[in-house]
């Protein structure tokens, strides 16, 4: 067992919210200065989605850490803040709905569909591109996306938390209601 960074009580979100900004500035062969930067950034925006999202919810935390990397991806590309937002936007766009079903082995390819989805997200922004307010839960800026997040993880994911929770306490196979 090592030491992992955690960001919002979690190890998987904290290493979701670094390692891959560590990876990138290193490829980049960015300073020790640009990549604490970029470190403080991605967790600094993982930190204000996962506020909204709030401590216990279905919503997987993973996404909102790979929002961070997708703006400290940008950061380290020297994109401008319309870019750095979009990228944030566009990774949300994509996986959130993704749910927490606890701690475990599956985390780790969430965690991989997360980064996927912020390398993604990047792209697009870096050619101008983004989903457009209305696209499903796409909002118009971070801002109103954050609240969006917040709102669908708080409460159009209150049943689904039940739901796992009942899956994840039966032994015997859940009955599919027909």
């Amino acid at each position: 067992d090592l030491p992992v960074m955690i960001n919002s009580g979690s190890g998987n979100q904290g290493l979701t919210a670094s390692l891959p900004v560590i990876v990138h500035a290193r490829a980049m062969d960015k300073s020790d200065e640009e990549t604490w930067r970029a470190l403080a950034l991605s967790n600094l925006i993982a930190i204000h989605l996962k506020k909204n999202i709030g401590n216990l919810s279905a919503y997987c935390g993973v996404v909102s850490a790979a929002a961070g990397t997708a703006a400290a991806l940008a950061y380290l590309n020297g994109q401008s803040q319309e870019v750095i937002e979009k990228a944030v936007v566009n990774t949300l766009s994509t996986t959130s709905g993704v749910i927490c079903d606890g701690a475990k082995a599956s985390c780790a390819a969430k965690i991989a569909s997360s980064i996927d989805a912020a390398h993604l997200g990047y792209a697009l922004a870096s050619q101008s591109k983004s989903f457009a307010p209305g696209e499903g839960i796409t909002q118009d800026g971070v801002d109103q996306m954050t609240k969006v997040v917040g709102h669908l993880a708080q409460v159009g994911m209150r049943e689904t938390d039940k739901q796992i929770l009942a899956i994840m306490m039966k032994k015997e196979p859940v009955a599919i209601l027909t």
